[in-house]
């Protein structure tokens, strides 16, 4: 099939949530095509970011504060030099935010409304509209993206591949709705794609988070690392809906608690912060209350307000399913949330392979480590897709034109095609099954099996299922070379720490370097 259009740009970002959009925007003077897989605005996981942005801005609290809370988080994978960082300069992109028009909750005396999260030592979550952060940020975002004439959507596109010549990263093949392709050339391409939750069937990932921009840097051997550690969020809505709901952790931070169908609050015996204790503990000790045939509920009857204005996203996620939480107990259980492995960068997003970057949740900056701190995540989004494009305004060439660029490509599907529902039905049991909340050896190695018999009966299939299937590859041998638990790694079967495992597992395109081997991580593109 011939490709429908050749675009030629600058930059070509791809994805279009918080870190994708903060790119485009601070890359100054530069053309930018952004493509998107849904609608521009309405896609990806930026828009149901409920929580806020994590920020020491409270008189009493500190960026070194904030950098030791990271940091316990983080089981010891964090790189100190990034956390200090990007918690420094967050209230300079805070302010930032403000002036592109993000309306954040304020107090009567108009200072921050400032909010606390699990593993928070302090109050430092910046929210809107109570529990719409995301959407408060995408919503002004989006306002100044459309504004800007140096920047173009390609709305409902999905990309399939990278191209890559004598070295280089020069451009992108994307494939619409309609299965007709479209060619683009940049000198840089940035991946902005956000996460892989879709690879599970419990996950409160939107339907676009299916792992492609982890799929396709791995396709040009770029770096990854920190496959293994799946941050699955302790309180999702237990129902019918798919993905499922968030139930945000700010609830638990004004003071709602867990119990057990028998009415038993078990957090405070597991962990001396209880309900905000780190993520991790939270969906271990409610995956055990589950796994002896208790039903386990988030009760938020004590909050003032939860029903009537200071929680509406979650009165309406509770409305649509007949709860209401000024008076029921909710019904949750853990889901795959949050990934902290991507590709290996450095703070402006720059990778191994030279003209590809990335930035936002499918970045490894090793800010999160084995485990994210709450609301870090639209906080690394801003900073490292800020970084990003004010150093693209620096250091952006002029779209090459490379010699040898395929003239046809074959027809790709997407997810929601008949021919792929089935592998990606059968990719999420075998997740679920073998790398959830728990693992061991046993259920790693049945995993690693069964995927590989899907790989084989399903070689011909292409786009979304096929990136699913080589991400969890990867999440999976990366879990079974970690015999250790660590922060979102819980390994059943090893159940301890062990400090020979003080540092990241790192794949070279889909081949997991030997564990052991110092790899340099200075990025070039």
């Amino acid at each position: 099939m011939a490709y429908s259009r050749v675009l030629r740009t600058d930059v070509i970002i791809v994805g279009a949530g918080v870190a994708g959009m903060s790119a485009a925007l601070h890359a100054s003077g530069m053309r930018v095509v952004m493509v998107t897989k849904a609608a521009f605005g309405s896609g990806g996981a930026s828009p149901l970011a409920q929580g806020g942005v994590a920020v020491a801005l409270g008189p009493r609290d500190s960026f070194e504060e904030h950098t030791t809370d990271t940091l316990v988080a983080g089981a010891g994978l964090c790189r100190e030099d990034v956390v200090r960082t990007i918690t420094s300069e967050g209230s300079r992109r805070i302010a930032e935010l403000v002036a592109w028009g993000v309306d954040f909750d304020r107090r009567p005396d108009h200072e921050f409304d400032l909010g606390r999260e699990g593993a928070h030592g302090r109050n430092r979550i910046v929210h809107a509209a109570g529990d719409a952060t995301g959407a408060e940020l995408v919503r002004a975002l989006c306002s100044a993206v459309t504004a800007s004439s140096r920047i173009d959507i390609l709305e409902h596109h999905l990309v399939v591949d990278l191209l890559l010549e004598r070295g280089r990263v020069v451009g992108a093949v994307a494939v619409g709705r309609d299965g007709r392709p479209v060619l683009l050339m940049a000198s840089t391409v940035v991946l902005a794609t956000g996460g892989m939750g879709q690879i599970f069937a419990a996950t409160t990932n939107p339907v676009e988070a299916t792992g492609d921009g982890l799929a396709l840097a791995a396709g040009v051997g770029a770096r990854l690392a920190g496959m293994e550690f799946v941050q699955f969020h302790p309180t999702a809505l237990e129902g019918p809906e798919r993905p499922l709901a968030l139930l945000t952790e700010a609830l638990r931070g004004e003071g709602a608690v867990l119990v057990d169908d028998r009415g038993e609050r078990f957090m405070k015996t597991k962990h001396p912060l209880a309900e905000l204790a780190p993520r991790d503990i939270v969906a271990r000790a409610i995956t055990a209350r589950r796994r002896l045939g208790r039903k386990v509920f988030l009760d938020a009857t004590s909050i003032a307000g939860v029903s009537d204005g200071r929680f509406p996203t979650v009165a309406e996620i509770c409305r649509r399913q007949g709860l209401d939480p000024s008076r029921d107990l909710l019904p949750v259980t853990p889901a795959a949330h949050y990934h902290m492995g991507g590709i290996v960068t450095d703070l402006d997003g720059r990778s191994s392979v030279a003209g590809l970057r990335a930035c936002g949740e499918v970045g490894f900056t090793g800010l999160h480590g084995a485990n994210r701190l709450a609301s870090n995540s639209l906080l690394e989004a801003v900073v490292v897709g800020s970084r990003c494009g004010e150093d693209l305004a620096k250091t952006a060439a002029p779209a090459p034109r490379p010699e040898g660029v395929p003239v046809d490509i074959t027809e790709s599907s997407w997810l929601g095609e008949s021919d792929s529902r089935w592998v990606v039905d059968e990719l999420r049991t075998i997740m679920d099954k073998g790398a959830g909340v728990e693992r061991t050896q046993g259920s790693l190695r049945t995993a690693v099996n069964r995927l590989r018999e899907l790989r084989r009966e399903a070689s011909s299939s292409k786009g979304e299922a096929a990136h699913m299937m080589r991400v969890a590859a990867m999440i999976l041998k990366a879990a079974e070379t970690r015999t250790e638990s660590r922060g979102a790694h819980f390994r059943a079967d090893v159940p301890w720490s062990s400090p020979c495992w003080l540092q990241d597992l790192v794949f070279e395109g889909d081949l997991l370097m030997p564990p052991h081997v110092v790899q340099p991580t200075v990025a070039v593109g």
